[in-house]
């Protein structure tokens, strides 16, 4: 046993002391801060190897330390162990079994960012900014992403039990919902809907949705298209390369449609549109709301900030971050946000969202179901769960485009520009 106290004492000292080495001398009173907390942590894991009631595997307890190191971050860093970085990996393939819903961690509550379109999660009723209080019976209280998307995820045709607090109902919500094999389609919808003014659906940017979009448009125009709506609610986001070119689409080449920051200047990116055969005197219209995210922001502020596009519906997610995934040598893997996304004009995205020129709710929602859950801690809702409460389920609402008042206001604005363009 001491043998191994010993041995971990001493590679933890061989890993500071090459940090140590790594600094110029103006930095010493900081690395001398640094090695009182190294050894802190160094005595720490020899007193619990030595003292605690059951024997200890030394991996574990540096794995756990790590979790809990990344997790104080902020929500979306992480600490991969290598059987948790082989499914990120397959999460890239965009097929997978499980819910079909985006999630993150905000103000300590597990949050969806956004159902994706057509997939179990959607069809049963879960809408964006739902928090997920429970999975199978048991609550979320300080769940990692990772633990809750290792729940949520499995077998096609298994079921999964989650309890849904949402922010305008009283009571919470109970959904059995049976994974399925999710496939994600970039373009949902590509019609006209009225007076040659075309809709396009955009439900994530991936590899293919780029010739898709311009096949869809090609498609509109000869059907008559005068005008456009670009419809990026509950689009999560994806791939950022592709967003930058369906910005430049409508912008034109050579225009900056997002920089980073970043404390490291060789992280601070700047990302330009080189689109050919843009769509530039088109009307625009973009919609948003609270379950757009990452890409769909992007391409949002980008064409709000050079005036190119009305930006109606809701203010969106506010997910702007950018996370670079560091391999580490056993397999595991670091996953660390390492700088923010700002739109063209210097707004930052994360925790800010994009907010539209036109406001325009999704459903009025009626006075008495309104509830303060947002005004609530965390802990203070997961008491309230464990003392018991009543739930119900939603009833499921069909789509159509008259009956949706975001999209209504768009035909509406394009109206108005044409008839404007008319009388000038």
């Amino acid at each position: 046993m001491r043998k191994k106290i010993f041995f971990v004492s001493l590679l933890i000292a061989l890993v500071f002391i090459s940090v140590r080495l790594g600094f110029s001398d103006n930095k010493r009173k900081n690395n001398d801060a640094l090695y009182k907390q190294v050894e802190l942590f160094s005595n720490t894991l020899a007193i619990i190897q030595k003292e605690y009631v059951d024997d200890t595997k030394t991996k574990d307890l540096i794995y756990g330390a790590l979790k809990g190191m990344l997790v104080s971050l902020d929500p979306h860093s992480q600490f991969m162990d290598p059987e948790t970085y082989e499914e990120l990996k397959v999460d890239t393939q965009g097929k997978f079994g499980g819910l079909g819903i985006e999630i993150t961690i905000k103000d300590g509550l597990l949050t969806v960012i956004t159902p994706i379109e057509d997939t179990p999660a959607w069809k049963a009723g879960i809408k964006a900014n739902d928090h997920i209080v429970k999975i199978n019976d048991a609550l979320t209280r300080e769940i990692s992403l990772t633990d809750a998307v290792k729940k949520m995820r499995g077998k096609p045709g298994e079921a999964v039990n989650l309890t849904i607090l949402r922010d305008s109902e009283k009571k919470l919500l109970d959904f059995k919902i049976t994974r399925g094999m999710i496939k994600i389609t970039d373009i949902k919808y590509a019609r006209i809907l009225e007076e040659g003014i075309g809709y396009i659906r955009l439900s994530e940017f991936r590899e293919n949705t780029f010739p898709e979009l311009n096949k869809a448009l090609g498609i509109l125009t000869k059907q008559g298209m005068q005008a456009l709506i670009i419809d990026l609610r509950n689009n999560p986001g994806g791939l950022l390369d592709v967003a930058v070119k369906v910005t430049g689409k409508f912008l034109g080449p050579n225009k900056l449609v997002a920089y980073t920051k970043s404390r490291q200047k060789a992280q601070e990116l700047e990302f330009f549109s080189e689109a050919k055969n843009t769509s530039l005197e088109l009307p625009l219209v973009i919609l948003i709301n609270e379950g757009s995210a990452s890409g769909s922001e992007i391409v949002a502020g980008a064409l709000q900030d050079y005036k190119r596009a009305i930006i109606i519906g809701k203010k969106s997610f506010g997910k702007g971050s950018v996370q670079t995934v560091i391999p580490l040598a056993d397999g595991s893997a670091l996953r660390l946000t390492t700088s923010h996304y700002f739109t063209p004009s210097g707004k930052i995205i994360q925790d800010k969202g994009i907010t539209p020129d036109i406001l325009v709710e999704e459903k009025k929602v009626p006075d008495n179901k309104i509830d303060a859950v947002a005004d609530k801690k965390a802990d203070e809702i997961f008491d309230e769960i464990q003392n018991g409460q009543q739930t119900n389920k939603p009833a499921k609402d069909a789509f159509n485009y008259k009956a949706d008042p975001q999209l209504m206001r768009a035909v509406d604005a394009l109206k108005v520009i044409r008839i404007y363009k008319q009388v000038k």
